[in-house]
């Protein structure tokens, strides 16, 4: 009889032994009440009279799939993000909500939608890290009391729609033109005060425009498949010694160079 009850007792302990990983937590419930929080090891949990519910406490990486929204500004987009979560409670996480993981999900699509709206679309574009802040923040102060804890939010992808895209593109097609026109334009002020102070230095110098000419047609002559027409003004021969010629000095030099192959 004795070997009997001492049988039924070992199986009874056998039965009743629960093994608790490290990364979880075990919570005990003593005729359907909470008893405690039992830590990593053998737990004993008495069949008929107590159970028990394991509880991950690992941090937790969930994908929020693709919401549809609406920007401050009335653009219609998509997105999706990655929450980062862990349990810091185990006992407030199964006590105070019936299910954590469906509603720390449903509460990230609702926030992601909200903060949406409340920025324009360029800032959703350009300002991700500080909605992502913002939103992580928001789930944080609402998760607290399920004793669990957000560590990150980030946003993944914000999709447009293709006419969105298309309007995008022209704006940043348009603004390219604008600078490359400004830029084209200080480069011809730049120029032609450049060449002012050019012009007004030869004006000044007897013999600079001569030089100029000269250095000119040595560049052009540079590819001797050229054929060089040179027209000599009466200006340019007044420059060459910087006073006055006569008109006989003019005739000479002109039946010089056409009796030449420039």
């Amino acid at each position: 009889m004795w070997v009997a009850i001492g049988v039924i007792i070992f199986i009874l302990i056998l039965v009743s032994v629960r093994q608790i990983n490290e990364y979880e937590r075990g919570i005990k419930f003593s005729l359907g009440k909470f008893s405690k929080i039992m830590n990593p090891g053998w737990r004993l949990v008495l069949p008929i009279f107590q159970s028990y519910r394991k509880v991950d406490i690992r941090t937790k990486a969930v994908d929020v799939p693709e919401q549809d929204a609406i920007t401050k500004d009335n653009v219609s987009v998509r997105i999706n993000a990655v929450i980062y979560y862990k349990v810091f409670d185990a006992s407030k996480a199964v006590l105070q909500v019936e299910n954590f993981y469906f509603a720390v999900g449903q509460l990230a699509q609702t926030t992601m939608r909200n903060a949406v709206g409340t920025v324009s679309l360029d800032e959703l574009l350009s300002e991700r890290d500080k909605i992502s802040e913002e939103i992580c923040k928001i789930i944080d102060e609402a998760t607290d009391p399920w004793g669990i804890k957000v560590e990150n939010v980030e946003l993944k992808d914000v999709s447009l729609p293709e006419e969105m895209k298309r309007v995008i593109a022209r704006v940043a097609e348009a603004e390219r033109e604008k600078e490359a026109v400004i830029t084209k334009a200080k480069g011809e002020v730049e120029a032609s005060e450049n060449l002012a102070k050019a012009a007004g230095l030869m004006a000044k110098t007897p013999g600079a425009m001569h030089l100029r000419t000269l250095s000119t047609l040595s560049d052009i002559s540079a590819d001797k498949g050229n054929t060089i027409i040179f027209a000599l003004p009466v200006e340019v021969l007044d420059s060459f010694k910087g006073k006055e010629i006569s008109s006989k000095d003019v005739k000479d030099i002109v039946t010089k160079i056409n009796k030449k192959d420039v």
